[in-house]
């Protein structure tokens, strides 16, 4: 649907049943972006902070792994690969 909207003093006036139909209240803040080809995109801060969660749900780990674990797992391996450079230069050093 298309809606006509007024530059007033600097500040962009909404109909009415655009704030309805977009769920916009007195008070929302809204990010406007500025898109290549020279238009606007308008969207409330909600849509945003939604888009973003949505957007590093899909970048998190699947769910069948346990980061704890793999974590544990990679420090042990590090003490172990320590541990080994520590007598491989008691070694070299005492002898």
């Amino acid at each position: 649907m298309t809606y006509h909207a007024k530059v007033v003093s600097g500040q962009i006036v909404l109909p009415p049943e655009l704030r309805r139909d977009a769920g916009i209240e007195d008070g929302d803040s809204l990010v406007i972006e500025l898109n290549p080809d020279g238009g606007l995109t308008m969207k409330t801060y909600a849509q945003v902070v939604r888009e973003v969660q949505s957007e590093f749900r899909s970048m998190a780990k699947p769910a069948d792994r346990n980061l704890v674990d793999e974590l544990l797992a990679d420090r042990r391996a590090d003490a172990v690969r320590e541990n080994t450079e520590i007598e491989d230069w008691r070694t070299r050093h005492t002898a």
